[in-house]
């Protein structure tokens, strides 16, 4: 019995590190803040000040954003128009859906049929954000930001991306150097998380969207090599690896209160993510209620345990009828309370667990 009871016990431990491990990643961004990574204020120089001019550029000042043609709808125009006007010399792109795939196209073949395979538009939208960065750097805007002060100072890092709610961080406004490592392992990823998971919502924030994101931020961070296909970089010259510690490889983090939630932050929200559909709201209220949650997953998952150690001694004491051939079986209410064993028709003896 005690072997069978090892046994059973290695086997649920085995199951429980392969579902611990599964999402491990998603279970430490519950506790990841970005605060190590933070641009902090402190580090800011105000509107204006001559201190902007005596930090160094490292991204390229290029502006991109995203809609499916070059007609921007009306209720995005005045938030476009912020960007634009601020930044007169900096290079303007927007990637409409023909000048993305042209992009994909020309520079990364290998990444095509996917592109073209995604089952919502906002995957494409989402996608080509992050190839655009790559190959080029700049500073990516969705459209429904606005600029609320001119960006320069976010230029001094190799790449930035912002902390978002309830953890994690979103991909709506992102920077980067040309080629910097983090947003070579975001391309690199996206194959192999093109997953459908079924609720619209749930497969583009996973495959695409800011969860994909917020994950390959935490392998790039834990030092993590990016998947690869057919044993080589679909990139060429070997995978993109994990951050190594350099400054040049650290993604800084944009905090709320500098992205737009005070007077002097760099960013205005206008209103969009028009993409979320009816699933969204459940997902959002599993958000809020995520440690309601967390404690029914524990508790179901211990009347699933005690349910397979119920079947576990059932089998086990089919077993013995079937070895006996019947004889000197257990009575049913022996059966179902297996810390007891029949001694006579009318007499009960308590043994020790260990040899149940």
């Amino acid at each position: 019995m005690r072997r069978g009871l090892a046994i059973f016990l290695i086997i649920n431990a085995l199951i429980i590190l392969f579902l611990v491990r599964s999402v491990f990643t998603l279970l430490t961004l519950l506790v990841e803040d970005g605060s190590a990574d933070a641009i902090h204020s402190a580090e800011i120089p105000p509107p204006n000040s001559p201190r902007i001019d005596d930090r160094p550029q490292l991204i390229p000042k290029i502006i991109h954003q995203t809609y499916v043609n070059d007609t921007v709808p009306e209720r995005w125009r005045e938030a476009q128009k912020s960007c634009v006007d601020l930044h007169e010399e900096y290079e303007y792109k927007l990637w409409t859906d023909a000048k993305s795939r042209e992009l994909i196209a020309t520079e990364y073949p290998w990444f095509l049929s996917t592109f073209d395979n995604y089952s919502q538009p906002i995957q494409r939208a989402d996608a080509i954000r992050y190839f655009v960065l790559s190959h080029y750097g700049g500073i990516y805007i969705d459209l429904d930001d606005g600029c609320n002060r001119r960006l320069d100072p976010l230029l001094s890092y190799p790449a930035w991306v912002r902390r978002t709610d309830p953890t994690g961080i979103s991909n709506d406004a992102m920077g980067s150097v040309p080629h910097h490592p983090f947003f070579t392992l975001v391309i690199e990823s996206l194959i192999p998380y093109d997953r459908n998971w079924k609720l619209p919502y749930i497969t583009v924030m996973y495959s695409t969207g800011p969860l994909f994101l917020s994950v390959v931020w935490q392998e790039y961070k834990r030092g993590r090599a990016s998947s690869t296909i057919a044993g080589s970089s679909v990139l060429g010259g070997g995978s993109a690896g994990g951050w190594d510690g350099s400054e040049a490889g650290r993604v800084r983090v944009l905090m709320g209160d500098e992205y737009n939630k005070q007077p002097w932050a760099f960013f205005r929200w206008h209103g969009g993510s028009s993409w979320h559909g009816k699933d969204a709201r459940l997902i959002f209220w599993m958000g809020k209620h995520w440690m309601l949650l967390t404690a029914c997953g524990f508790l179901i998952a211990g009347v699933v345990g005690l349910g397979l150690w119920w079947l576990y001694g059932r089998v086990l004491l089919l077993g013995e009828r079937r070895r006996k051939g019947g004889k000197g079986v257990p009575s049913i209410w022996a059966q179902r309370i297996p810390h007891w064993k029949t001694v006579s028709a009318t007499a009960y003896e308590l043994i020790d667990r260990h040899e149940v």
